[in-house]
């Protein structure tokens, strides 16, 4: 299954029960490419979908399956999104416009930011950032406050949310999107810039030949 589609790695992560919603699953791996945690895995990120362990399988067939799809699939096409000539988009979706649904929406951009930025970090609490990088997640964490505070306010059932309101907030919500992602490439760019340049000012020594 190398090169898995989205609709089956969704399948795959039904089937192993992951806590981790696919939306979330894309933002965590790609905030993990871009990492500047030299020490970054796509394994260790793997085990953390399912909160430190993989799930249980019946045969090694079955863990190739999941790896392929995972990482040969799914991770090696967001690692294209490192180049600016193709940006990363959030997932889009219909939206119903009623209260769960708008909620709905925040949640699922929330998520998104959330493990975008756990990907960035890793097991770090705190790593050094490219500028560009670290005033775009200044903005997430602004953005991610905003969608905060949508999903309070819909989910206290004394607030009322007539359905004027609801359309300006998914309208509101839908340009926040366009923002995020601007902000996320911004830092993958920058991120990735950074490592580059860092890895070629490596020193490397001449092993001992035996």
């Amino acid at each position: 299954m190398t090169g898995a589609s989205d609709a089956e790695v969704i399948a795959l992560l039904a089937r192993y029960q992951c806590p981790t919603p696919f939306h979330e699953v894309r933002t965590r791996f790609l905030g993990n490419i871009a990492s500047p945690v030299m020490a970054a895995s796509p394994l260790e990120t793997l085990k953390q979908l399912w909160g430190g362990e993989l799930p249980e399988f019946d045969s090694m067939e079955a863990v190739n399956e999941l790896l392929n799809a995972l990482i040969a699939g799914l991770w090696n096409r967001l690692a294209e999104h490192q180049s600016s000539r193709n940006p990363f988009r959030l997932i889009r979706f219909e939206v119903a416009q009623t209260r769960e649904g708008v909620k709905h929406l925040a949640l699922v951009r929330r998520q998104e930011l959330d493990g975008f930025v756990e990907g960035l970090f890793g097991p770090e609490k705190h790593i050094n950032l490219p500028e560009r990088a670290h005033k775009a997640l200044g903005v997430l964490a602004e953005i991610r406050a905003m969608l905060a505070g949508v999903i309070n306010l819909l989910d206290d059932s004394s607030k009322p949310a007539e359905p004027d309101d609801l359309k300006d907030m998914v309208r509101n919500i839908q340009k926040l999107t366009i923002i995020v992602e601007t902000e996320m490439n911004t830092a993958i760019l920058s991120c990735t810039r950074a490592r580059r340049q860092l890895l070629e000012q490596i020193p490397a020594t001449k092993p001992t030949l035996h």
